[in-house]
């Protein structure tokens, strides 16, 4: 049964946990994205065993470095059922070494199917529980109410898409809302305030438990974001892609992100993974001096 506020929190919340992670670990996350071509250069064939080799090895190489990971599950799913028993295993091993997992679904729907999505990942128990999901808003934020509610009662955490770096998204990201609360402002405004929000009625202090994805690569002002700022009860965490492989440049982040800085998960995939198995631990301690160090 879907819980009725968004205050039926856990005793720990997903936002308590990501700061302690920021806390002890840092502020990278590593992605798990076995594309075909990636698979090929560390030797795994391309298909779901490949893969679960893959996942485990960088969940291997990632315990005790970072705190986070990110896997992108299209890449498993693509082998179908045997896919998903390979990431199920990966997500084992990420859970029994302590890691944060933030998975990459993406998920958006109406009704009992959004609900149904968020039982998958964020239920205690399930397979596939995970730390936190991506979600996207194209029907509203107030569609997404359910996996809200759901994350809040487990002590999970959502990222809801708001400014994605890719170009097709920028008319409607940067378009204006014209009816509602949000009036006047961007669609990925509105979405970030709308996460404010709810983050303010949880009664969070500190790091709220819901967050949204804001692509490193972009000028946030030309999506009418203003960074110089944030409200005053708890800082809603930006799940940030785009450094590293994607071009966004880790001395950057102060001034793309500003107030926000403190609450930046920053994601890197291909420019980690494509070290090799052999190689990736040391990239992952690499990245974790660099980025610390333009954390302070």
């Amino acid at each position: 049964m879907t819980p009725t506020s968004e205050t039926a929190e856990a005793s720990e919340t997903f936002g308590a946990r990501l700061a302690q992670v920021f806390v002890e670990r840092g502020h990278l996350c590593v992605g798990i994205d076995p594309h075909s071509w990636l698979l090929t250069e560390w030797g795994l064939p391309d298909s779901a065993a490949g893969a679960e080799s893959f996942g485990r090895s960088v969940v291997a190489a990632a315990a005790g470095r970072v705190g986070m990971l990110k896997p992108q599950v299209a890449f498993f799913e693509r082998f179908g059922s045997s896919g998903y028993v390979a990431l199920e295993r990966v997500l084992a091993d990420a859970r029994d070494a302590g890691l944060l997992v933030i998975a990459d679904v993406k998920r958006g729907d109406l009704g009992t199917s959004v609900e149904a999505y968020a039982d998958a990942w964020l239920t205690p128990g399930s397979s596939l529980e995970v730390d936190a999901i991506t979600v996207h808003p194209f029907m509203g934020v107030g569609s997404l109410d359910s996996p809200f509610q759901i994350a809040a009662a487990h002590g999970k955490g959502l990222f809801v898409l708001a400014a994605t770096s890719n170009p097709e998204a920028f008319v409607i990201q940067q378009a204006r809302v014209a009816h509602g609360e949000f009036t006047g402002l961007t669609v990925a405004q509105a979405v970030l305030a709308d996460v404010a929000a709810r983050n303010a009625r949880s009664g969070a202090v500190g790091l709220g438990s819901f967050g949204v994805v804001l692509g490193a690569t972009l000028n946030l002002a030309n999506f009418g974001i203003d960074t110089s700022s944030v409200p005053a009860k708890a800082l809603t965490p930006v799940l940030a892609p785009g450094f590293g492989h994607q071009g966004g440049d880790i001395m950057d982040l102060i001034s793309i992100y500003g107030e926000y800085a403190g609450g930046v998960i920053v994601s890197e995939s291909r420019s980690v993974l494509s070290s090799g198995p052999v190689r990736i631990a040391d990239a992952i301690e690499r990245r974790v001096t660099e980025v610390g160090a333009v954390r302070g």
